[in-house]
């Protein structure tokens, strides 16, 4: 009997159109939340990439106008300063900005040359003397450039620069072969 029972319960429970729709309900809205959430998910995805695109414009906006021009006449400047860190830092970065022919002379006439020539005979130690050296074989790749040089002045002060620094002796030996490069070039 109460087999029989169980069984008219369980038949009558499952045609209840109430819990007949709750079941049904409740299985179609664990897929229907499934595909929400997905959707939910996604859109907030894009959201966040969007944030970080937004975010890395902004900045990028702000930041980048230092990368050009303007990076290389802050160096020029940094040239002048009395701090021989800055006075690195700036010929440093005019040893980077000088990859090709075209920013070379940018560098030579913005003052660049004149400046490290300046920064190579005042230099009290070893490593300015080698950052300002090491700038202008970085300049020294192109001809207009070695031409700029010679006509500023640089052999005399190269040679009367004194170096310790055997990496400074070698851009120093390099300079001077540039030079002696360039005048028989000129000359023929």
């Amino acid at each position: 009997m109460r087999t029989l029972a169980a069984h008219l319960c369980t038949y009558l429970c499952r045609r209840k159109p109430g819990n007949a729709q709750s079941r049904n309900f409740s299985s179609y809205s664990g897929k229907d939340e499934l595909s929400i959430e997905e959707d939910a998910e996604r859109k907030i995805g894009w959201l966040l990439k969007l944030i970080f695109v937004g975010t890395a414009s902004a900045v990028g906006y702000q930041f980048f106008p230092y990368m050009g021009d303007n990076l290389m006449q802050q160096s020029v400047s940094l040239l002048q300063v009395k701090d021989p860190l800055f006075k690195r830092m700036g010929a440093s970065r005019l040893a980077r900005f000088a990859i090709d022919d075209e920013r070379r002379m940018k560098v030579v006439e913005a003052g660049g040359v004149q400046e490290l020539l300046n920064m190579l005979g005042a230099a009290k130690d070893d490593r300015t003397r080698k950052e300002a050296l090491k700038a202008l074989v970085a300049l020294s790749h192109s001809d207009e450039a070695v031409g700029a040089l010679h006509n500023a002045g640089a052999i005399p002060v190269i040679r009367s620069s004194s170096l310790e620094d055997e990496e400074a002796m070698k851009y120093k030996s390099n300079l001077m072969k540039r030079f002696q490069d360039f005048r028989y070039d000129t000359s023929s």
